[in-house]
């Protein structure tokens, strides 16, 4: 596939995707790290560009010889610092897992509790995400958001848990129901 392809996927260049689509271009292609378009556009948040890939038929769950796939692209993206919500519910409503493990176990949710996104996190707690999964270590999201201090993680993440049943020491109550947590982010929005 030619450099040109990845370089508009990268860039957002929806137009040009298109165009090479019609003439012809393997949305399933990967470049050099064994990424799609898809995963690239997704990881600079590109909504354009992913819904274009999405129209002509990319595989929302591909994945890297690593495990990335779009939406953990998506999730949290380290060089900006931020995740894309807007295309993780893009890549959900097409199918995505968003549960799916990249290396040592980490899911979307750990990679934006990690980074500190608390919109990427409660809309991934809203729609499903496991909230319980560990890694590899045993890590949670709530841990990995722990380290760093990200109060608005830990607040949304504690009370995802609470609603599941999960105590202060970190144990499950039998006495209580089991829900699918619904969380709403009351904390001031950062700026990222």
């Amino acid at each position: 596939m030619s450099q040109e392809w990845f370089d508009a996927a990268r860039a957002g260049n929806a137009a040009a995707l298109k165009s090479q689509l019609d003439a012809g271009a393997d949305h399933a292609a990967a470049d050099e790290a064994g990424e799609t378009a898809l995963m690239l556009a997704a990881h600079h948040g590109h909504l354009a560009a992913v819904l274009t890939l999405i129209a002509a038929g990319a595989d929302v769950n591909a994945a890297s010889p690593q495990g990335w796939t779009a939406v953990a692209k998506a999730a949290y993206n380290g060089e900006t610092e931020r995740g894309y919500v807007e295309v993780v519910e893009a890549l959900h409503k097409a199918g995505a897992n968003l549960d799916a493990r990249i290396f040592f176990g980490i899911t979307p949710l750990m990679l934006a509790a990690g980074g500190g996104d608390a919109t990427v996190v409660e809309w991934l707690i809203n729609n499903g995400a496991d909230v319980l999964a560990a890694n590899e270590g045993g890590r949670t999201a709530r841990m990995m958001a722990n380290d760093r201090f990200y109060v608005d993680v830990i607040n949304l993440l504690t009370e995802a848990e609470r609603q599941l049943g999960v105590t202060e020491e970190g144990t499950c109550s039998s006495t209580k129901s089991v829900v699918k947590p619904q969380v709403v982010n009351l904390m001031k929005p950062t700026s990222h």
